[in-house]
């Protein structure tokens, strides 16, 4: 949340059989350590084999509240800023859920994290104890990263701020937005037409 760092999946269904295993794949791609998990109330998250899997990693798991949509603000805002933008709000076959994924891991995914902005609040409150919330800071979420003041205390063993530099470093970010948009018109190409079989 400090960071607004972010790494999308995407399942053929949401059933632990097939979000367990992009799960991993996900919490393998973060650069730092996950101390916590908070999910819906869903029962994809809500089980034991996630349990087990986030106390094996020494994740905390907490969840949201029933009826109180606030508790995933940023997510939610995070979903209709990104996930609906890129990807549109038109159906797509679940059978495509594979490239979409390969999609996300190998191309999105280094988008969103070293070469997308993302607007950071600063908070004040007024006389009456309102909180307002103005946002000047736009970063992206490695550069927020990298604006703290030893970065490198949070980052997985084997990672280094050296090894990310370089990753954002390779592409600038309108190099890397003309990317996505080219793999993405190719992903969007590929995908089997209505009511014909492949």
């Amino acid at each position: 949340e400090g960071t607004q760092w972010e790494v999308i999946g995407c399942v053929e269904k949401i059933t632990e059989h097939y979000l367990v295993p992009v799960l991993k794949d996900l919490l393998s791609q973060y650069s730092f350590r996950i101390l916590g998990f908070h999910s819906d109330n869903g029962s994809e998250y809500v089980n034991k084999v996630v349990v087990e899997l986030l106390n094996k990693l020494l994740i905390e798991f907490t969840k949201s509240r029933a009826r109180h949509t606030n508790d995933q603000a940023l997510v939610e805002g995070k979903n209709g800023s990104i996930i609906r933008k890129q990807m549109g709000h038109w159906h797509i076959p679940q059978s495509e859920a594979t490239k979409i994924q390969s999609f996300y891991k190998g191309t999105f995914n280094e988008y969103l994290n070293f070469h997308r902005p993302c607007g950071f609040a600063t908070e004040t409150v007024d006389e009456k104890g309102k909180i307002k919330k103005t946002y000047e800071d736009y970063l992206t979420p490695f550069e927020k990263l990298r604006s703290l003041s030893t970065p490198e205390q949070f980052l997985k063993n084997g990672v280094t701020m050296e090894a990310l530099k370089e990753v954002e470093q390779q592409r600038s970010d309108t190099e890397y937005a003309k990317l996505v948009q080219e793999k993405k018109t190719k992903l969007f190409r590929s995908f089997s037409k209505p009511g014909i079989l492949t």
